[in-house]
């Protein structure tokens, strides 16, 4: 290996502390751009997801917006259907009412619209006015025979309780005329023997 010279060395040192400076200035470069790389990668990940929460507020509002815009015309819908089927009653309601009237009039009638059922219902409707009015008559006579009963009864009861009171009566007035003969055959008695006592 050759000596070098002092100019040498110094060259050789000031290329090597040059090399150096080179070398820190390139990994310095390096971490520089790594660096900046990381930050723009971070920006472009925190703008993406800012972009998409963003979007997703965007997208919820508008939404929220489309279904209260839904809600405020179905109900304006439902006004106005409510409306309608209101009116609608206040028209088929005295409609209804006409044809159930007619149909009644109609059921009514159309038995008696044909001979063989003219004479089958007027026959029915005979005989249902017959039982009626035998049960109606059953019913009075019932009526009549219980008030006939009580009726005699009660005439019963008070011709018997007549005929104690006319029995006491009697009893007690006999009694009083016997007793009133007994008290005038006594004074008679009495005088008699009075007179005979003064004629002796």
């Amino acid at each position: 290996m050759a000596t070098q010279t002092p100019t040498q060395r110094k060259a050789a040192g000031k290329k090597a502390a040059a090399t150096r400076k080179r070398n820190e200035a390139a990994r310095g470069a390096k971490n520089t751009r790594s660096a900046a790389k990381g930050t723009a990668t971070t920006a472009r990940r925190n703008a993406s997801a800012s972009s998409r929460s963003t979007q997703s507020a965007a997208k919820r509002t508008s939404t929220t917006a489309q279904r209260t815009a839904s809600s405020g015309a179905q109900a304006g819908v439902f006004t106005l259907e409510y409306a309608a089927q209101q009116a609608e009653r206040a028209v088929l309601i005295p409609v209804g009412a006409t044809l159930v009237a007619r149909d009644n009039v109609v059921g009514a009638v159309k038995p008696y619209t044909k001979a063989t059922n003219l004479q089958r219902k007027v026959r029915t409707d005979l005989n249902r006015f017959e039982r009626r009015g035998n049960t109606a008559r059953n019913r009075l006579q019932r009526e009549v025979k219980k008030t006939r009963t009580r009726v005699e009864r009660e005439l019963r009861q008070r011709r018997n309780q007549a005929t104690r009171v006319v029995k006491r009566n009697r009893r007690e007035a006999e009694r009083q005329v016997k007793a009133v003969r007994r008290e005038a055959e006594r004074q008679v008695s009495d005088v008699q023997q009075t007179v005979t006592a003064v004629v002796s």
